[in-house]
């Protein structure tokens, strides 16, 4: 990142390109010092801005439909830990990113949405209220004008920074080529509240930890975001104490003692044990329903202390200490002491291959009831076929349930899920495009279901556009799984819940993708050869799955309403 003291257009200047000497200009040329890549579409109210960009040579990505403008930045960010951001015009453009808009709200990533807007003379017949609509999902909407474009923009990244969340910036459309005028100044962002981690706290959790007899640490995206990863694993070391994460913080200590993912897309061998802790030390983790696998992760009177930065959880349950998460863990590592005997010793077997492997041993046969492949046994197999240095992309649906569960990632930064948390489908090939130009060395891996391909099928061009070398995995099961298992399971009518059988192989390899259609195991061979001779290219691998095989965070969404 450069200076924010970075010199831009002068009010003075005479322009001499019709992308240059306006507010659009300056908003771009703040864009170009701030952000790592910008992802957009074209249209009535951004091409100045997008002009000015990509006359200079700054990184941009085209999406073929809005709702992939932010998807692409939200995974950019997810994949780097870097801001990047998007851009639409105004009316359309903008209400077609609100989806993704809202996700990336709900999920705390931080992105500047950069959008044409109504004049700022007032409404036209076809614009509507886009301040009021993106209040609507909690994002903040700023304005760039003649005399606060430079600064605005700035202030856009940073409170995006500080409060990790979105952040609109809207350009009036009769102000977009309007000259610069003096540029004013804008008052400082108030500074973010520091929580000081408290001596009494740290003492009592630290007796807390050194008394327990099976103590796990649950780290959460929060852990990443404070940089304490190391320090945490460190305490958990010392402890002898067993690890698990949310999937954002997939793989992010590191090490052998690591029972995986917490919640839904937890295995059923290490759910057995994560269930023995006597104590449970959540950091950074919010312990929504997922995480807590519906309340069923922990089992009731088993201790637990969440230590972060945000909001007090809703739970009884938990006790809640709101500190500084690096702070607090560098206290815990300085009082904690090395533990004699610890759960290390009396589960040896977590360490071992055998206990970490991807054999689905929850059902390892290749077919299900209807004849149609196991899912479990393919993304089992998929852990070994795919490259180790990988970023895993899901789509949202019932299909999800299985990729967390079998295919390991090289770091938190490379399992990415974009639509869970505003419980939308059909975001896959565009999180998956913002993740091949964010990390382009590593094979990028899409997993999406038939329904939300799709609904998402305008980008499906866009990625393979982006992406260096990718392969796409489409568990179909001719259905809307999700719908499929709750409803017509109750007995409503599941005409609606099908899909024709799709062979999203073909719609690859008329766009240029290879691709092959899978009934058996045996089929998966075609991909295996395909890695093993392409070092660039992007595989579609159609995968028939069976309606009949439940996803395990599914069956404890159902028996959680049932109890």
């Amino acid at each position: 990142m450069t200076s924010t003291n970075a010199p831009v257009l002068s009010a003075t200047k005479t322009p001499t390109l019709p992308d240059e000497g306006h507010v659009s200009a300056a908003v771009a040329d703040v864009v170009a010092e701030r952000a790592g890549h910008l992802f957009g579409l074209m249209g009535n109210g951004n091409a100045h801005l997008i002009s000015r960009l990509t006359r200079r040579g700054f990184p941009f990505t085209s999406a073929r439909h809005e709702s992939a403008t932010v998807a692409m930045a939200d995974a950019y960010y997810r994949a780097t830990g870097s801001i990047a951001a998007a851009t639409t015009t105004y009316g359309a453009g903008f209400t077609n990113a609100y989806t993704t808009l809202a996700e990336a709200r709900l999920a705390r990533i931080p992105l500047v949405l950069i959008v044409g807007d109504a004049p700022s003379t007032g409404q036209r017949t076809f614009d509507i209220d886009q301040t009021k609509t993106a209040e609507a999902a909690g994002v903040v909407t700023l304005v760039a004008t003649p005399c606060n474009a430079v600064a605005i923009t700035r202030r856009a990244f940073d409170l995006a920074l500080q409060t990790v969340q979105p952040v609109v910036l809207a350009i009036p459309y009769d102000l977009a080529t309007a000259p610069l005028s003096e540029q004013r100044p804008l008052e400082p962002l108030p500074t973010k509240p520091v929580w000081p981690s408290e001596a009494n706290d740290l003492d009592r959790v630290a007796d807390l930890l050194a008394a327990s007899e099976r103590p796990l640490i649950l780290g959460g995206r929060g852990v990443l975001l404070a940089n304490a990863a190391e320090p945490l694993r460190k305490v958990g070391d010392r402890l002898g104490a067993l690890f698990m994460t949310s999937v954002m913080a997939a793989n992010a200590f590191n090490s052998p003692w690591d029972l995986g993912i917490a919640g839904g897309f937890t295995r059923l061998h290490r759910l057995e044990i994560a269930r023995e802790a006597d104590l449970v030390l959540v950091v950074g983790a919010s312990l929504n329903t997922f995480q807590t696998r519906y309340g069923t992760l922990i089992p009731n009177g088993t201790k637990v202390v969440r230590i972060d930065n945000e909001p007090a959880p809703e739970s009884p349950a938990t006790e809640y200490i709101r500190a500084d998460i690096r702070s607090f863990i560098e206290g815990l590592l300085q009082r904690v002491p090395e533990a004699s005997s610890t759960w290390r010793s009396q589960v040896p077997e977590v360490a071992q291959p055998e206990f970490r492997s991807a054999r689905p041993s929850e059902n390892p046969e290749e077919f299900g009831p209807d004849g149609r492949l196991n899912p479990r046994a393919v993304v089992a197999a998929l852990e070994r076929i795919l490259p180790q240095e990988r970023s895993v992309v899901m789509d949202g649906g019932h299909f999800m349930g299985w990729a967390p569960m079998y295919l390991s990632v090289p770091d938190p930064h490379a399992m990415v899920l974009v639509g869970t948390a505003f419980q939308s489908i059909g975001m896959g090939f565009g999180s998956a495009a913002g993740v091949s130009v964010a990390r382009p060395e590593r094979t990028t891996v899409l997993v999406s279901g038939d329904g939300g391909g799709l609904m998402g099928l305008a980008d499906f061009e866009t990625f393979l556009r982006a992406t260096r070398k990718g392969v796409v995995i489409v568990l179909n099961d001719s259905a809307y799984g999700a719908e499929l298992h709750q409803y017509a399971a109750k007995g409503l009518h599941d005409q609606a819940m099908l899909i024709d059988e799709v062979d999203f192989a073909s719609i690859g390899r008329a766009l240029g993708a290879a691709g092959t259609k899978a009934h058996t195991m045996a089929d998966l061979k075609h991909l295996e050869d395909w890695l093993a001779t392409h070092e660039e290219g992007v595989f579609v691998l159609d995968v028939a799955i069976s309606q009949k095989v439940v996803a395990e965070f599914m069956a404890e969404s159902w028996q959680s309403r049932n109890r």
